[in-house]
């Protein structure tokens, strides 16, 4: 089933997104550095299972709006984006949320922020642990920085760095970083570095890449970042404060709605915090919660590195809803 690309307007943006289908409606948000075209193996499974399957670009992505200061990646900005694109699309005013990577926090908070939109809310790689008590960006200060390591979100706050880094030769960075945190990766091919390194560093481009991600593939990925650059994707990671800010004010409400998360055992993200079991500490925020799944063998890139496993939990998970 081959999508068809609509633009729309939604928080006084244009967006992008990939439309398949037709009935409730399905909203997948991708994360960094990535597209809608990450979500190109869910989108004839979920509309052909009974909905509407909707893929954005999220703003300073692709064929949407990019917006040019920093403050306009906050999560209060893009959360306000999909809520005001689930009013679009949707004739009920509401829908389901999917989100992978940086796609998932921001569907957690929408769902949070934004109840009255959203149905049911599904993580893939990165769980929901509630309103933070401390900021992610503190957090890992002090678990990295301050002992000298590095961490590429610290890396990316500076603006103008990483860009000219990722920039140079997209192609080559698409490949290594994607590469370097899938679960084809042999253990070690993010290499623990020194603070002051740079993203790359050390990160290998293999030949061939693994079957998940074809030339074509790679060719599509490549396009959009020739033609957007990573300014509006990186300036995401350089809201920590902001988002800590916006969330306080979040923190007596809880995701009630049903609830799903799905991520890979070869996961770095799982294991970002030393000591902490991330899925652990997501089941008491989540009462919704249907099913916490880690997929064997399986990377960062979820729904991309292993769609046979996930296809069917999502479209399970939906139609039980």
């Amino acid at each position: 089933m081959t999508p068809r690309l609509i633009h729309f307007t939604a928080n006084g943006i244009r967006l992008r997104a990939a439309v398949a289908g037709e009935g409730p409606l399905v909203l997948m948000v991708h994360g960094f550095p990535e597209s809608w075209y990450s979500w190109r193996h869910q989108l004839g499974p979920i509309a052909q299972a009974g909905f509407t399957a909707c893929a954005i670009d999220v703003r300073g992505y692709g064929g949407s709006d990019k917006p040019p200061a920093v403050a306009d990646y906050s999560l209060e900005e893009i959360t306000a984006d999909i809520a005001g694109a689930i009013e679009a699309l949707s004739p009920d005013g509401t829908g389901v949320l999917i989100g992978h990577d940086w796609g998932a926090p921001i569907v957690w908070n929408t769902a949070l922020a934004h109840p009255e939109r959203v149905r049911a809310v599904a993580g893939l790689s990165v769980p929901w642990t509630g309103v933070p008590s401390v900021c992610f960006l503190d957090a890992v200060q002090a678990a990295y920085t301050a002992k000298g390591r590095f961490f590429y979100q610290v890396y990316f706050q500076d603006e103008g760095v990483a860009e000219a880094e990722l920039e140079a030769d997209p192609r080559s960075s698409l490949r290594r970083f994607y590469y370097a945190i899938s679960g084809d990766a042999p253990d070690g091919s993010w290499p623990a570095k020194p603070h002051g390194a740079r993203l790359l560093d050390g990160l290998i481009d293999p030949e061939p890449f693994p079957a998940w991600l074809s030339r074509a593939d790679e060719d599509f990925f490549v396009a959009e970042f020739q033609a957007s650059g990573f300014r509006g994707p990186l300036n995401r990671y350089r809201n920590h404060r902001r988002d800590f800010a916006w969330q306080q004010t979040l923190k007596d409400r809880v995701i009630a709605q049903p609830s799903l998360f799905i991520g890979g055992d070869r996961d770095l993200v799982l294991k970002m915090l030393p000591g902490v079991d991330m899925v652990a500490r997501m089941r008491p925020h989540l009462p919704g919660l249907r099913g916490a799944h880690l997929l064997p063998g399986i990377g960062h890139w979820t729904q991309q590195e292993s769609p046979d496993a996930v296809n069917p939990l999502l479209v399970a998970w939906l139609k039980g809803l």
